[in-house]
């Protein structure tokens, strides 16, 4: 096991912002696309499945090194939850999906990260804990051709990794949607990428306190609902350091990195309690959660998000929270 390390930095290209604005047009092309189809939604994680409340206890005994930013002392706060598919559309539970957790920490007071003062504090984790490519031109390229259909994910596979390399692509692509989910309440969620804590950086992982094995359900709502009505659904809120470039790298996102040489540390309890939960996402609380805008940069500076496909993200949600207005 290795320790903490500040010696961390991020890698940012000359022609970054080039690249990001490179690929503007068109994915707010297909975001006004799946607005005539969908109505006007997000870029990705389109399809609400419940929006929620709970609230965050944030631990006393945890390491000195980690008491910074939201966890620099022990508080409660309230929370607001949206519960996602990943796709930029409103299909079926059943379709293979990557799954959004997102939280909205309320109450926070502090510097933001994008400047100015900022009174929550944003995690969007999915149920992968890493990405499925390692920079942002290949990751929003491989985003532009699945919205498309699958006939147009194939042609820019096929043009990318020739037919063979697109066989290969496409079965990796099919794993990583179809990953084995049990359920919101029963699944861990992850960053993916890295954030700051002040001077480290780290990853974070809410873990559920219990598990299920992986079933496809109908309707992951009512799957959530019906664990819930049982009592709390309760989730540990955890963090992993970086030690070192090559075990914890910060700009290459499919990159694992390794418990063994990483621990996470428990810094917080998340709970939520029995409420009316709104399987169609009618109530005026389920509206205001899917208007709302959740983003990883909405962040207290101590928690500035880090790495290529983070800073990618900046511009992203921008292009995209701009377009639902």
């Amino acid at each position: 096991m290795k320790q903490p390390n500040k010696d961390w930095k991020e890698v940012i290209l000359p022609n970054e912002e080039e690249i990001f604005k490179k690929y503007s047009d068109r994915f707010i092309q297909l975001q006004r696309k799946k607005n005539a189809e969908h109505g006007r939604g997000r870029g990705l994680h389109r399809k609400q499945i419940l929006a929620l409340t709970a609230s965050l206890e944030i631990k006393k005994d945890i390491p000195d090194y980690a008491k910074v930013g939201l966890f620099a002392k022990p508080n409660t706060y309230s929370t607001h939850i949206r519960l996602s598919n990943g796709g930029m559309d409103r299909k079926a539970d059943t379709v293979p999906d990557i799954r959004g957790f997102a939280i909205k920490v309320l109450g926070v007071n502090g510097e933001g990260a994008l400047g100015g003062k900022t009174n929550s504090q944003d995690f969007l984790l999915i149920n992968h804990s890493t990405f499925s490519l390692p920079d942002f031109e290949s990751f929003i390229k491989l985003v532009l051709a699945l919205g498309n259909g699958i006939g147009s994910l194939f042609s820019y596979l096929i043009s990318t990794y020739g037919f063979i390399g697109a066989i290969k692509k496409m079965g990796d692509t099919v794993k990583t949607m179809g990953k084995p989910f049990s359920g919101f309440a029963t699944e861990s969620f992850h960053s993916a990428a890295p954030i700051s804590a002040g001077d480290y950086a780290i990853k974070v992982r809410l873990q559920p306190t219990k598990t299920e094995a992986p079933k496809k359900k109908e309707s992951w709502a009512i799957d959530f609902r019906d664990h819930l009505k049982n009592g709390d659904i309760t989730y540990d809120l955890q963090i992993q350091f970086f030690v070192d470039d090559a075990t914890t790298p910060i700009e290459n996102p499919t990159i694992e990195w390794p418990e063994s040489q990483s621990p996470f540390i428990t810094v917080g309890r998340l709970t939520v309690s029995m409420q009316d939960v709104d399987l169609e996402n009618s109530s005026e609380f389920a509206k205001e959660i899917n208007l709302a805008k959740f983003d990883p940069w909405n962040a207290l500076i101590e928690h500035k998000p880090l790495g290529q496909i983070m800073r990618a993200r900046k511009h992203y949600y921008f292009l995209s929270q701009k377009e639902r207005e």
